[in-house]
């Protein structure tokens, strides 16, 4: 059984949630505590000129050192991006995709770039279908055919192109000093390698990277990714095109259709050509707009569910006044409206190219009145069953609807957690809110040989079984969760946040808002406060310091119950910056969760 470590931080004067370095305690050696962390790293900090938070020191410097040099926030991001393919392999990489959302002030316009993985053309809908039962998930993870066409140098591309100031061989240039020089194995990294031990040890590549002696690179190991670098050189000289077509695209694909499992090891192959990788496109959409308690809202659209969820529960939630309530009272409100909006999210969304998803009733204030409606005060819904989705093709004004389909509640399909997000912004007050991910711990396990990446397995964000707006197709993009966002007040930016988490990024990112805006809180403690994350489950599930507390107690006579995730009790993993009205920004990373996070800014507030 997992304990929760208790510890107090001067910074925020709160108990603090169950730190990952508590579990790693229980799994690992030497000792490790979370003030060893807080000790290296600055989680919050405020200054001037440009800022960034993200979950590793290595990215932010990297970030700072781009903004030094005269980059703008989008090259900043790619740095920092860049940097934790490096540190944070197992979240995050050039093998996957991802969803940045810009800000781009001078113009005053926002930007959202989707380089999500894409379905090969040679996918199937019952690809993770046996004699008409879906497979196992993790039987789907590890596998070739789990893997999608990765979007995040496209992407990369796209922003730098378009929006940055630099090159890919400027802004690559700090990742590619950290993948030689390297780095020493911190308790988190060791801690996610140890997690994805059994996947690393089917693929001799994987192995000869990652396992020492068949085991997780030790705490204190140095590690080095010189294959990585490489890579990154090979990109900044040949541009996107060292990527999508040449040696590396060949490696790729028949990694993919050839895992390079070690002998006696069996896995289901994938399905990827050339082709795929050559048309691969990433895709310049329209951002998901709505507004909370005076704030303008702006987040990521389809394919990712997060931002359109988070605003339809924010609307929701909106129908109550809840000045003057008391904290459990609200995070009763917010439970009971991310259940409904999970239920909706659930049944409707997918990928836009795919499937006619009634997005403007989703996200009609008429429409969140009415699902408020089913909200008591006194007691929480009954979870004897999935709350059921509403009708919100009523709200499309739409006069050519005459017959909708009518959703039964489904069960959530399993999404896993390590992602990452990073935020960054600059001296002219352009802003970067982004979020990308290889998907699973490691993704798929398969390190592509000779060019040190992981692949994903996005395909395994799909609904295995149809019938369903995010079953597999040829093509399709998977739903995502990922919620990056930025709020406006008086027409001049306020705050951006986000996380990862898989499906509860989304939750992570409302209930700091929640905390933030209605609880008031500010935000290194609206992040830092123990989660709970309601799915539409029969049971919300908690960070194990809430377990117990005067909090869980009052909400348990309502009719609420908890479980926590005992292989991963952590829930996200946070960052965010805070606008001020002097001109000066608060960069806000997690002060526990994941090892501690780390906030830079170019010029220190004095």
């Amino acid at each position: 059984m997992i304990t929760a470590l208790q510890t107090k931080k001067t910074l925020l004067s709160i108990s603090v949630s169950l730190s990952l370095s508590a579990l790693i305690l229980t799994t690992s050696s030497p000792a490790y505590s979370a003030q060893q962390d807080s000790a290296r790293k600055t989680p919050v900090i405020t200054g001037s000129g440009g800022a960034v938070a993200t979950i590793n020191e290595h990215a932010s410097q990297s970030a700072i050192d781009i903004l030094n040099r005269g980059g703008n926030a989008i090259d900043a991001a790619v740095a920092a991006a860049a940097t934790l393919g490096v540190t944070d392999p197992f979240s995050c990489g050039i093998g996957g995709g991802g969803f940045m959302l810009i800000y781009l002030a001078k113009e005053n316009r926002f930007i959202t770039l989707d380089h999500r993985e894409t379905a090969p053309a040679g996918f199937r809908s019952d690809a993770f279908m046996r004699d008409g039962k879906a497979v196992a998930w993790e039987e789907a993870v590890n596998s070739g055919m789990s893997v999608g066409v990765p979007g995040t140098v496209r992407g990369w591309d796209e922003a730098l192109t378009r929006y940055g100031r630099m090159s890919f061989k400027q802004v690559l240039a700090p990742a590619i000093q950290v993948a030689e020089k390297g780095f020493a194995v911190t308790p988190i990294f060791h801690h996610l390698n140890q997690g994805a031990l059994e996947k690393f040890a089917r693929y001799t590549s994987s192995s000869a990277l990652y396992l020492h002696q068949g085991k997780a690179l030790p705490v204190g190991f140095h590690f080095k990714n010189p294959d990585l670098a490489n890579t990154y050189r090979l990109i900044a000289k040949a541009g996107v095109n060292g990527f999508y077509r040449g040696p590396m695209a060949h490696s790729i694909v028949q990694t993919v259709n050839q895992p390079p499992v070690k002998a006696g090891v069996q896995v289901v192959a994938g399905n990827m050509t050339s082709a795929d990788l050559q048309n691969y496109e990433a895709r310049w959409r329209l951002p998901v707009r709505s507004t909370y308690r005076g704030y303008d809202l702006v987040s990521m659209g389809l394919p990712s569910s997060g931002g359109i969820t988070v605003a339809e529960a924010l609307n929701i939630l909106e129908n109550f006044e809840t000045k003057g309530m008391s904290r459990q009272q609200i995070e009763h409100l917010y439970i009971e409206a991310a259940r409904l909006a999970f239920a909706d999210r659930n049944a409707y969304l997918g990928d836009p190219e795919f499937v006619d998803v009634p997005l403007a009733g989703l996200l009609d204030k008429a429409y969140a009145k009415q699902r408020a409606a089913m909200i008591a005060s006194d007691r929480a819904m009954s979870r004897e069953v999935a709350a059921a989705a509403g009708d919100p093709y009523l709200f499309q004004n739409d006069v050519s609807v005459t017959l909708r389909p009518q959703p039964k509640p489904v069960q959530l399909q399993e999404e896993r957690k390590h992602t990452t997000h990073l935020t960054v912004s600059d001296k002219d007050g352009n802003i970067v809110a982004y979020t990308y991910t290889i998907e699973d711990w490691g993704g798929n396990g398969m390190v592509v040989p000779g060019y040190g990446f992981l692949l994903n397995n996005e395909l395994t964000d799909f609904d295995f079984t149809p019938p369903h707006p995010n079953i597999p197709e040829a093509g399709k993009r998977p739903r995502s969760s990922i919620a990056p966002f930025i709020a406006m007040k008086n027409g001049k930016p306020a705050f951006t946040i986000g996380s990862p988490g898989g499906s509860t990024i989304i939750t992570t990112v409302l209930q700091s808002i929640v905390n933030y805006v209605d609880m008031q809180m500010p935000m290194p403690q609206a992040i830092a406060a123990p989660r709970l994350s309601e799915r539409n489950e029969p049971k919300t599930q908690v960070e194990p310091s809430f377990m117990n507390s005067a909090q869980a107690t009052g909400l348990e006579r309502k009719g609420h119950s908890w479980y926590i995730d005992q292989s991963d009790p952590e829930i996200g993993a946070a960052n965010a910056l805070v606008f001020h009205a002097d001109g000066t920004v608060t960069a806000v990373s997690e002060t526990q969760r994941h090892g501690v996070g780390s906030a830079k800014v170019q010029r220190k507030a004095h």
